[in-house]
């Protein structure tokens, strides 16, 4: 891997980690398209560090009042939150591992995040109410967090499965993507643990240092600005361009593989 295409995937993580249109299923297919032969899994993991760099920079405040006050509700539901992405990261690895492998999965994959990101606009233009983050509750939590664990498959937008339950549970839409955002942070700093753990095995240090420097830089920065306008953009406007593009990407995929 050159350090150019490092810089060009670094920035498509950081744009679309926090976009709700899969950052893992676009790098996947971008290797793919790009022919570039990588450690996929350690490198998109690095690329995550970079985005994981850009939620601490943005949300610093609400990150300083969990640590300033850990116990709290919030503490709580994140922790309850990601339980199931553990679990599931513990016991499945190596199933969800041989996605990464082959975009065969991908264009499905898309379209389920399109469909998601529908359903979870339309229930919250119902009539009725939204909660604030003083509503919150386990169950919510829960299902947020299962909505996680179903994305570490490449083409389900994390982001976008963790927002859209959260507005299935009628929660304040800034809220929503705070707390998708906040439980960004114990997912990718478990996903670095088990790629560091590889790392003599499936790395050369001496051939990818720098790509993944300029990689993980690039998405830090890219992230940041991405991060910005998704607060924005969800408390003032629909999702449904993004399942549209999911969904129109994912019937492209799956006519290509057809051919």
């Amino acid at each position: 891997m050159t350090i150019l295409e490092a810089i060009i995937l670094g920035a498509v993580q950081g744009l679309t980690e926090f976009l709700p249109v899969s950052s893992s299923g676009h790098l996947v297919l971008l290797q793919q398209l790009m022919h570039i032969e990588a450690p996929s899994l350690f490198f998109d993991t690095m690329l995550h560090v970079g985005t994981l760099l850009a939620v601490f920079v943005v949300l610093w405040p609400d990150i300083w009042a969990l640590l300033r006050q850990p116990i709290q509700p919030l503490t709580s539901f994140l922790v309850l939150a990601t339980l199931p992405t553990v679990i599931v990261a513990l016991f499945l690895r190596d199933f969800i591992e041989t996605f990464f492998e082959s975009s065969n999965f991908l264009g499905i994959a898309f379209l389920i995040t399109g469909i998601a990101l529908f359903v979870a606009e339309y229930i919250s233009k119902r009539p009725g109410r939204f909660r604030s983050d003083l509503e919150l509750n386990g169950r919510d939590a829960l299902l947020v967090g299962i909505m996680q664990s179903i994305a570490l498959l490449p083409g389900i937008s994390r982001s976008g499965f963790t927002v859209a339950a959260a507005l299935s549970c009628r929660l304040e839409r800034g809220f929503a993507a705070r707390f998708s955002f906040l439980l960004s942070i114990p997912a990718i700093i478990g996903a670095v643990i088990f790629q560091v753990q590889e790392l003599p095995d499936k790395v050369s240090l001496s051939l990818y240092s720098m790509p993944i420097i300029a990689g993980t830089f690039t998405a830090a920065v890219v992230g940041f600005i991405s991060i910005k306008i998704m607060l924005k953009l969800i408390q003032e406007h629909s999702l449904r361009i993004f399942a549209c593009y999911t969904v129109i990407l994912g019937i492209v995929l799956l006519i290509y593989r057809e051919y």
